[in-house]
């Protein structure tokens, strides 16, 4: 709870410098839209949470907070009082469900006021964009008052709300990793016709095969160490299938009637594609209870290491948290990655506007400074004709953020099981692989739906 307090108040220093619907920004900040502005500062207390799950979550807390005289329950006393903290709620997977829990609450709650609200003029809008720290404090009151919830029916019931969470929010990723891919591919696509065009085409030919190869380099890796001769049937299904998708939409990207429908669209996003569903692929693979199938990368490190001399019998470890795999660690940075660019994403391309609700892009950063009579810069205002984000959609994707921050931390661990280590089961796989399914099928319905809908413009 201390690095709870420590973390917030980090967090109400930074909420006083966005203290008014007009967001404050300091003289040596470049000036800003309202609209960017708003997202980091969401984003910013998203990632808060994040940050204090993961300290919650670190193996040895409990045991550090149990020697602490007079807290936990089962713990050292100096007074003869009972003590009455459940410090097995305080820390552990527990609390990353409750703060996680809060978390969602807050963002689901602004998702439902935020709904249809269409230009800065309207009254919620000032909620959207200011008020900072009554928002602070609303969030730290929501998660004081779950850690109060008993344990009951609780983990069971929000463990389901988190998988079919992450399964939206997966699929959520892949748009905005296309989105990326495409913006990336029309920047170098401009800058090749205004100067050196073989230096940019040559860039554009080395990501693109870098992609591919480190797609199926990690497919022949995947049949070395997550498939057995007589066993894993299921991962040698998976892998043989998101390989054949993966070529299919690939060839869809170039074929010449969609070239001539979407001149911007080529293996660059393609490979992209490919390299995301295989990284799906793994982190669904790594879910697998069965350990023949399942070498996690720690495993195999281990396996290599000397192992040390035999000693005095030493007694069975505690049930702990092993969320630190390989795969919880690349799922975090790719998280981190698409929160930020959901943030100040500024993007041209019109259905993954349409996908994801937001406006045809605009600069970042507006040369003209706002600046007020008494010298302080301010965000520019630049949705008083219109937002160019949907308000509510942009809360709801946070609500699905910390579903999936609480799946990874707790590397999707269903409560009550009898595991020595925090160890995922079947349906976790079973989800992961069908959104990397969906999400292909979105990226080349993205392909076809110009040669499809000939009526509609997708310029």
């Amino acid at each position: 709870m201390g690095a709870c307090l420590a973390l917030g108040s980090l967090a109400s220093c930074a909420s006083c410098l966005c203290g008014s619907a007009s967001c404050l920004l300091s003289s040596c900040c470049p000036s800003a839209y309202n609209s960017t502005v708003s997202r980091l500062a969401f984003s910013f207390l998203l990632l808060l949470g994040t940050m204090v799950s993961v300290i919650m979550i670190l193996p040895g807390m409990e045991d550090h907070l149990k020697k602490i005289p007079g807290f936990c329950v089962g713990g050292t006393s100096l007074f003869p009082i009972e003590n009455k903290v459940n410090c097995d709620i305080i820390v552990g997977y527990k609390s990353v469900y409750r703060m996680c829990f809060a978390m969602a609450c807050f963002f689901f709650l602004f998702s439902i006021i935020m709904i249809r609200v269409r230009s800065s003029k309207d009254p919620r809008a000032a909620i959207q964009n200011g008020f900072w720290f009554f928002k602070f404090l609303v969030l730290v009151g929501i998660i004081v008052g779950a850690f109060f919830i008993p344990d009951g029916d609780f983990n069971t019931v929000w463990y389901y709300f988190g998988v079919v969470g992450s399964f939206i929010f997966i699929i959520i990723q892949l748009i905005l990793l296309v989105d990326f891919a495409h913006s990336w591919n029309q920047a170098w696509l401009e800058k090749a016709e205004e100067g050196k065009s073989k230096c940019w085409f040559a860039a554009l030919l080395f990501v693109t095969v870098v992609n591919y190869a480190l797609a199926f380099s990690a497919i022949v890796l995947f049949y070395v160490f997550y498939t057995q001769p007589d066993d894993c049937t299921e991962h040698k299904v998976f892998i043989s299938l998101n390989l054949i998708f993966c070529i299919i939409v690939s060839i869809m990207s170039v074929l010449p009637k969609v070239q001539e429908a979407q001149p911007s669209s080529g293996l660059l996003q393609a490979s992209f594609i490919t390299l995301y569903t295989m990284y799906v692929t793994w982190s669904a693979m790594t879910n697998n209870p069965n350990r023949k199938c399942n070498p996690s990368l720690l495993s195999l490190v281990q396996q290599s290491s000397p192992t040390p001399p035999p000693g005095p019998a030493t007694p069975t470890p505690a049930p702990n948290v092993q969320w630190w795999d390989a795969q919880s660690i690349v799922g975090l940075i790719i998280f981190l990655f698409c929160t930020l660019y959901a943030s100040i994403r500024s993007s041209n391309n019109a259905q993954v506007n349409k996908l994801m609700q937001t406006e045809d892009g605009q600069v970042l950063f507006p040369v003209e400074a706002a600046v007020g009579e008494d010298g302080v810069r301010r965000a520019v205002d630049n949705e008083e004709e219109g937002v160019t984000y949907s308000y509510s959609f942009f809360h709801f994707s946070l609500f699905l953020a910390s579903l999936y921050i609480m799946m990874t931390l707790t590397n999707w661990y269903m409560p009550e099981t009898d595991y020595q280590f925090m160890e995922s089961t079947m349906p976790a796989v079973w989800v992961k692989i069908s959104s990397s399914w969906i999400g292909l099928a979105v990226y080349a319905w993205t392909l076809l739906a110009p040669l499809v809908l000939t009526n509609r413009d997708f310029s």
